[in-house]
C-alpha cells in the first residue's frame, strides 16, 4: 500500500476507546472524533529493521496511521489532535472509499490534496530515517527548502510569506474601496513596503 515495502506492513488496530481513555478526552472531543473517524489502523512501521536501507538517526521509527473517515468534510482539529497526542513521527493516511489524503505534522499540520488511494505513493528517500522524514514533510507539505535553511526554518519563512501575502490582499481590497486620496497614498506606500519583503 502507498508503494511502501511489504516488510513495513503491520495493520495493527489502534482502538479509539484506548486513545480516549489514555489521553482523557472530554465527551465533546470524543463525539467530534466519532463523527469523523470510524477506525484507526497502524498500517506501516518504517524502521531500519523493516527498511534496512534506512539507518536510524535522531528518528528511530516513522508510522503510517490509516484513518477510515466517515465524511470528506471532516474537522481538521481531530487530525491535529491525534498527531499531537501520539508522541511518534507519523503520516496520517485519511481514507474515504477509494480516495486518500495524507497529513503530516512538523511545526504545523500539512495536507496533500485528495487522490486515488490505489495510485497514491509515500516516497521513502534518503540515507536515514531523519532524511526520509524530512522528505515526507516536504513532499506532503509541498515545501521547497531554500539553500541555507533547515526544514523548520523554511516552514517559518513560508508562514511569514503567507502572512504577508494575506496582508497585501487585504490592503489591495481596501485600496480599491478607499475614496480619499491621502489615505490611498498611505495604503499604497504600505503595499509597496510589504511587496519589498515578499520572497526575500
Amino acid at each position: 500500500m502507498f508503494n511502501l515495502p511489504v516488510n513495513t506492513e503491520v495493520n495493527r488496530a489502534l482502538p479509539k476507546k484506548a486513545i480516549f481513555t489514555k489521553f482523557g478526552l472530554k465527551a465533546a472531543q470524543r463525539d467530534l472524533f466519532d463523527r469523523d473517524i470510524s477506525r484507526l489502523v497502524i498500517s506501516h512501521e518504517i524502521t531500519s529493521r523493516t527498511v534496512p536501507a534506512l539507518a536510524s538517526g535522531d528518528i528511530s521509527a516513522i508510522f503510517v496511521v490509516t484513518a477510515l473517515l466517515k465524511r470528506k468534510d471532516y474537522d481538521h482539529h481531530n487530525i491535529e489532535l491525534l498527531t499531537k497526542l501520539i508522541p511518534q513521527k507519523m503520516v496520517m493516511a485519511l481514507l474515504l472509499e477509494d480516495q486518500v489524503q495524507f497529513a503530516i505534522f512538523h511545526e504545523k499540520l500539512f495536507y496533500t490534496s485528495w487522490q486515488s488511494a490505489s495510485e497514491a505513493i509515500l516516497p521513502l528517500n534518503g540515507l536515514n530515517l531523519d532524511a526520509a522524514w524530512q522528505n515526507l514533510v516536504t513532499t506532503i507539505g509541498d515545501i521547497t527548502i531554500q539553500e541555507g535553511n533547515s526544514l523548520t526554518e523554511q516552514i517559518a519563512v513560508d508562514e511569514q510569506q503567507e502572512k504577508l501575502q494575506k496582508q497585501l490582499e487585504a490592503l489591495k481590497k481596501r485600496l480599491n474601496k478607499e475614496k480619499q486620496f491621502n489615505i490611498q497614498r498611505e495604503i499604497y506606500a504600505e503595499i509597496k513596503r510589504l511587496k519589498s519583503q515578499l520572497n526575500k
